[in-house]
């Protein structure tokens, strides 16, 4: 009788916990090790802000302008406020006519979590990746997708709240589309500076000099 009720107790207090640690809300696609990496870093998040962030990471095929935020709510029972919910469904359809499929959505418990990232950003780092031509298996790159875009958003909202996590990663294709877009301004910059700056400043100095 003694150890049943210490059983008892001590599954009360661990309760909880295991409650936080379940940031994957449905799994249809993630491999153990992407799994793994997104419950440290939502471990972490949750430890250091008190902030929850959760996946969904589906193969339903939704049709086309399918409510995700409405879809959201039957998983409200399993996470705590505040919090915000990645949801990542390649086989929802964007339009019968284009044949296009894959949706991502982020969804906030309120403005004031929505306001601590960047959609733009969580987007571009959840997308990018499985839009890139490479040998990588579609499966592969919806698993580095989904495991970029939560990093990234545990990122932003840890920054929102002064936090340096350690279990993130690093997100490589945003890095590399910066040193692209510095690039071609230089170059836009030369361009310009060899056939319209150049000429003007040659045709100026030569005045002077007559």
């Amino acid at each position: 009788m003694f150890k049943a009720q210490a059983r008892f107790a001590l599954l009360a207090l661990l309760l909880p916990l295991l409650l936080n640690a379940a940031h994957i809300l449905k799994d249809d696609l993630l491999r153990p090790e992407a799994s793994k990496l997104i419950e440290q870093m939502g471990n972490e998040l949750f430890s250091k802000t008190g902030l929850n962030e959760y996946v969904v990471a589906t193969n339903e095929n939704f049709p086309e302008r399918f409510n995700l935020v409405a879809y959201s709510k039957k998983y409200e029972a399993n996470m705590s406020k505040p919090y915000v919910v990645l949801i990542f469904a390649p086989n929802a359809v964007i339009t019968k006519k284009s044949g296009q499929t894959g949706r991502v959505a982020i969804i906030p418990s309120s403005e004031a979590m929505a306001k601590r990232y960047s959609k733009s950003d969580v987007m571009d780092a959840t997308i990018d990746v499985v839009a890139t031509r490479d040998k990588n298996s579609k499966e592969d790159k919806f698993n580095i997708g989904i495991v970029q875009g939560f990093s990234e958003l545990a990122d932003e909202i840890a920054a929102s709240k002064h936090v340096k996590l350690t279990s993130t990663i690093p997100n490589d294709t945003r890095t590399i589309i910066g040193y692209v877009k510095i690039l071609v301004y230089i170059g836009t910059f030369f361009v310009l500076w060899i056939f319209i700056l150049r000429p003007i400043w040659v045709r100026i100095k030569n005045g002077k000099k007559q």
